[in-house]
């Protein structure tokens, strides 16, 4: 079946009314930015007809493109602002950054798997979005050159949250990630920053995410 532009626009709003708006997500910003970013554009091509299914799809080296509703979980956890400097880990495909450059000032988003990577960077240049860097490196250290941010988001679970990551939030700022096995459920937190040593640490209920591989994360198998 051969799609058009206009069978994916129409394809984004359906996803937007049926998998994210139905189900409680209401940032009327959020919204809008998932029906702008063209999802199909993130997925391998012969998955394009499945690119608005309400489940994750693989993209390559063992990693996934998350559901629709669990990126715009995630994203309204973080209560991005339009000054905000927002750091991702995991990358992945750069959809989940892609929305959030809708949303932000700045973003920043690393991933440790350099074809994944480069094929991310590539899609974003063409996609024109110019406040969007993809970051070959291990994203359980963080960015610390570009720190402090107003929101981190990591897109794979840990055995807790990496105190070096906590460390480049800026005060107020959120990070959401989710906690716990390496394979089966987890719990998605956010910690928010409330001063020097203080954080406010949230349960959002349960999620399935790869594992974090990292030096402050899980090791690889």
């Amino acid at each position: 079946m051969r799609w058009s532009q206009g069978d994916f626009a129409a394809e984004r709003e359906r996803m937007v009314a049926r998998q994210i708006a139905a189900r409680g997500i209401a940032d009327p910003r959020l919204l809008a930015a998932m029906r702008a970013v063209p999802r199909e554009e993130f997925v391998p091509d012969h998955l394009r007809a499945r690119a608005f299914d309400d489940s994750p799809l693989p993209i390559g080296a063992g990693q996934t493109i998350s559901q629709p509703y669990i990126v715009a979980l995630m994203i309204e956890a973080a209560r991005l602002g339009p000054s905000d400097r927002v750091l991702e880990i995991g990358a992945g495909s750069g959809y989940a950054a892609s929305v959030m450059a809708e949303l932000a000032e700045r973003v920043f988003a690393v991933e440790r798997h350099a074809v994944l990577a480069e094929r991310a960077a590539a899609r974003i240049e063409r996609l024109g979005y110019a406040n969007l860097s993809i970051v070959v490196g291990d994203g359980t250290e963080g960015l610390p050159n570009e720190a402090p941010f107003d929101a981190i988001l990591v897109a794979a679970t840990g055995p807790d949250v990496p105190e070096v990551l906590l460390e480049q939030l800026a005060e107020g700022g959120r990070l959401v990630m989710p906690v716990g096995a390496a394979h089966g459920l987890q719990s998605l937190i956010r910690m928010t920053r409330l001063g020097p040593d203080r954080f406010e640490r949230a349960d959002l209920g349960g999620v399935r995410f790869v594992p974090l591989i990292g030096a402050h994360g899980f090791r690889e198998e």
